[in-house]
């Protein structure tokens, strides 16, 4: 005869059973994560501001435990960029390698031929987007950038326009503004932005295009001043940056005038191809917590970015339409390769 403690103990075994049973498809069903130490390629030199991206990224994800791996940091920055990308491609299914890069991930293969196109990697997001300020020299004769393009039409050949790298986005933001005001301004490269910078502080060039944190320490200095800020709305920051200026006093360059409503480029992630769907959608959802975080929000203030999230297609179709773009300037500018 079975007794009640035999019947409680029976009805505990029967539960149990159930429990266990019904949580193994849970746990055959758990979503993909990385298994060992991902690998964040940074397509910079170390110091740049694509490195200091990729280290932040690095630096959020270890403090908030956001993988139960460890990340490493390796910068491959040759060929601006090209060196990281082709080792992306050369990775086809490596779901715990990643790349920070600019627009220059699906830029360069139109002008270069680098045995790689971007459609072979796997777009993953955008988590923010630099703005490009035109700046000029302190007590220049021109006081805003519409007196800057008079001056520019009277003496093209005393107006030159500074920038970092050639075929990048600086001179291609410069040859946009001759093709769209009939304007031949002459453009120096110069081997980054924060030399740029230090060239329009001494006055040796006209003005730069360089993004707000390039020229920060400069305006700082009452050594530079911005004219306008090639965007369709003001800058949102109020805070007081330069004197009694804040980055929300620049116009845009719209309302000067200058033909362009907007240009900027995104801070982007990329994985390699093939991988499934799975991953990449694990990477999203990392990179989105990431962006969320106190610190990145912090950086993003502190280096006047945009704030932006794109994912997976909406960073496709971002990806389409600034190469429509682009793609008329460097086929007249004799850039396209062959």
């Amino acid at each position: 005869m079975r007794t009640a403690s035999f019947r409680r103990a029976s009805r505990l075994l029967l539960g149990c059973t159930l429990m266990c049973a019904t949580a193994l498809p849970t746990l055959a069903l758990a979503a993909w994560q990385p298994d060992k130490n991902v690998e964040i390629v940074v397509a910079g030199g170390p110091g740049g501001g694509t490195d200091q991206l990729g280290r932040l990224i690095q630096s959020i994800i270890s403090t908030h435990k956001f993988l139960d791996v460890n990340t490493i940091v390796l910068n491959k920055g040759g060929g601006n960029g090209a060196e990281a990308f082709l080792d992306m491609k050369v990775s086809k299914g490596d779901a715990d390698k990643l790349v920070i890069a600019t627009n220059n991930i699906y830029l360069l293969p139109l002008v270069s031929k680098l045995g790689y196109e971007w459609q072979e990697l796997t777009p993953v997001a955008a988590v923010a987007e630099d703005d490009f300020i035109l700046w000029t020299y302190k007590d220049a004769p021109w006081k805003d950038a519409k007196s800057f393009y008079e001056a520019v039409k009277t003496d093209p050949s005393s107006m030159r326009m500074g920038g970092s790298q050639s075929k990048d986005v600086d001179q291609t933001l410069t040859l946009l503004l001759n093709q769209t005001n009939n304007t031949k301004l002459v453009y120096i490269p110069f081997k980054s932005g924060s030399e740029a910078a230090t060239q329009l502080a001494g006055k040796h060039i006209a003005a730069n295009v360089n993004n707000p944190a390039e020229s920060i320490s400069q305006w700082r200095g009452d050594q530079v001043q911005p004219l306008c800020v090639f965007s369709k709305d003001r800058m949102g920051y109020t805070e007081k940056v330069a004197g009694d200026k804040s980055w929300a006093d620049v116009p845009t360059c719209h309302e000067a005038g200058l033909g362009i409503d907007q240009y900027r480029f995104p801070r982007t992630i990329f994985m390699p191809g093939n991988v499934t769907a799975e991953q990449r959608t694990f990477y999203i959802d990392l990179m989105r917590k990431v962006s969320q975080t106190p610190e990145f929000k912090a950086y993003v203030t502190q280096n006047a970015l945009v704030p932006t999230f794109l994912e997976g297609d909406q960073l496709t179709a971002y990806i389409e339409k600034d190469t429509a773009r682009v793609t008329p300037v460097f086929k007249e500018a004799g850039w396209l390769r062959n």
